[in-house]
């Protein structure tokens, strides 16, 4: 790490070689004098290659420079064979002068060479490759994290999505049994109003069927006392004249008592009231219903009830429980209060 620190110290910025008789700038930055020589040539101008700034006539030779760089050369030279060895990794950008990119064209998007591209470069906005690999390594890293973030965010809504269905499956079997409790109720209760209103029916019918019972019996013995009555006149009046006028006296007493008895009348009501049980009968129950089935004005909507709070079966009262449910973070939950909205708005 040192020795590529070092060696990064000691190269030119024109030539990206270590440094050949090295002169410093008014502005403190260095370079081979012969490629400076050179750059001014081409430039047509006296600017420092890195920042620009003018510098003066004066080009001092920086011999403290030169001799720290000419040490290096000659360690580096040492050890060439073994660098020989190794995998070359510059990439060559300049077919001329065979040269790693030091400069960066941040107009154009480009390396550019340091000796033959710089001069068409001058109004360009020009920075070190590294810094230039710097900022935008830094960019891309900020792109990267922008794509994870983004990614993380897809995950994280998948997951929700997981949890939804999950909790729709429990959802559906918690439902369709409070639904069929519900309906139980309400089979429960027409079952029993079919029964009752069955055994009325059966009840008047059994009242009307005695009450015509007694009528009847009453009828028939009306019937056979008028009988009797009828045969003793008719035996009467077979009688010779002696006979008949000693009796006839309390036969006809007796059938003009019975014949002055009232005629027999039908009873009234005697037949079954069907109006009095088929009349309205579905209004009738369903009026009776309403005492058993009560309206609430507010149904609380479970998909918006934060996970501390518990609703009851038939959603019209909430309470807070002891531990937290593992609801899904759906759109309309309320995660950040303990809230829960009615399902439908009311006035």
């Amino acid at each position: 790490m040192a020795e590529k620190l070092l060696e990064s110290f000691l190269s030119c910025f024109v030539c990206s070689e270590t440094f050949r008789d090295p002169v410093s700038l008014s502005c403190n930055h260095s370079f081979c004098s012969s490629c400076l020589q050179k750059f001014w040539k081409q430039a047509n101008n006296r600017n420092c290659p890195v920042c620009k700034r003018r510098s003066s006539k004066d080009i001092l030779v920086n011999f403290g420079l030169k001799r720290l760089a000419d040490s290096f050369a000659g360690r580096q030279k040492s050890g060439s064979s073994e660098t020989e060895k190794g995998e070359k990794t510059l990439q060559v950008v300049c077919s001329k002068h065979q040269e790693e990119p030091k400069l960066f064209c941040e107009d154009e998007q480009r390396a550019v060479c340091p000796v033959c591209d710089f001069s068409l470069h001058q109004s360009h906005k020009v920075v070190p490759v590294e810094q230039a690999v710097r900022e935008l390594k830094e960019q891309l890293e900020s792109d990267l994290k922008s794509l994870q973030d983004k990614r993380n965010k897809y995950k994280q809504v998948e997951e929700t999505y997981d949890d939804v269905i999950q909790h729709s499956k429990k959802q559906l079997v918690s439902t369709e049994r409070q639904i069929r409790a519900e309906f139980n109720k309400l089979h429960q209760f027409l079952k029993e109003e079919e029964e009752s209103r069955l055994a009325a029916l059966r009840e008047e019918e059994e009242q009307k069927e005695k009450t015509i019972s007694r009528e009847m019996k009453r009828i028939q013995e009306q019937i056979s006392s008028l009988s009797d009555s009828i045969s003793a006149v008719e035996d009467e009046l077979q009688k010779d004249n002696v006979a008949f006028l000693s009796s006839y006296k309390d036969t006809q007493t007796r059938t003009r008592t019975q014949s002055s008895v009232s005629d027999p009348q039908l009873v009234s009501g005697a037949l079954i009231d069907v109006a009095k049980h088929l009349g309205n009968l579905s209004f009738r129950v369903w009026e009776k219903m309403k005492d058993k089935v009560h309206f609430s004005p507010v149904i609380l909507d479970s998909n918006t009830a934060e996970g501390w709070l518990y609703l009851s079966d038939d959603l019209t009262s909430v309470r807070r429980g002891d531990t937290e449910q593992q609801l899904p973070d759906n759109p309309e939950r309320n995660t950040k209060y303990y809230d829960v909205r009615g399902s439908e708005g009311f006035s």
